[in-house]
């Protein structure tokens, strides 16, 4: 498995990320004074995008209504959140919040299945550890082989 900021070996990719100038890490855990539970996606259609992310990563739907969705996925909650004028994030350039998913398998293969399953792969590749793609409402994610130390 490729490695993480503070394994022992490192990319060598200009400009990559994870970084390899990580510096010092801590690794003593810090108390909490909230806990990260989701993750809230806007969209034209809720329902739509929660069938994407279904299929793509798995899961239960905790509820659907006229203007919102939520599923469970492994690891975090995705709530799927009507809006009116609804307008694509602008990837690359723009400052955005994305998902990084991890593949279990060969990149170019999970990133294949998932444009069959409505995603459309993003024209800016900045490194050839992740294939970014855009979910059915524009959203910019991640798919890569890379995973966090005790993911």
């Amino acid at each position: 498995m490729p490695p993480w900021p503070g394994d022992d070996e490192a990319y060598d990719v200009p400009g990559a990320w994870p970084p390899t100038d990580v510096g010092e890490m801590s690794h003593e855990p810090i108390e909490p004074i909230a806990r990260f539970v989701g993750v809230s996606l806007d969209c034209a259609d809720p329902a739509a995008l929660a069938d994407f992310y279904l299929g793509l990563l798995g899961g239960q739907v905790l509820w659907r209504s006229a203007d919102s969705a939520g599923i469970r996925v492994p690891g975090v909650v995705l709530a799927m959140q009507r809006v009116a004028d609804y307008r694509p994030p602008a990837w690359p350039g723009s400052s955005v919040v994305h998902l990084d998913l991890t593949a279990d398998q060969d990149v170019e293969d999970v990133a294949a299945r998932a444009v069959a399953a409505g995603a459309v792969r993003a024209e800016h590749q900045p490194d050839p550890r992740w294939r970014v793609l855009l979910d059915p409402a524009g959203h910019p994610f991640c798919i890569t082989t890379i995973v966090p130390p005790d993911a």
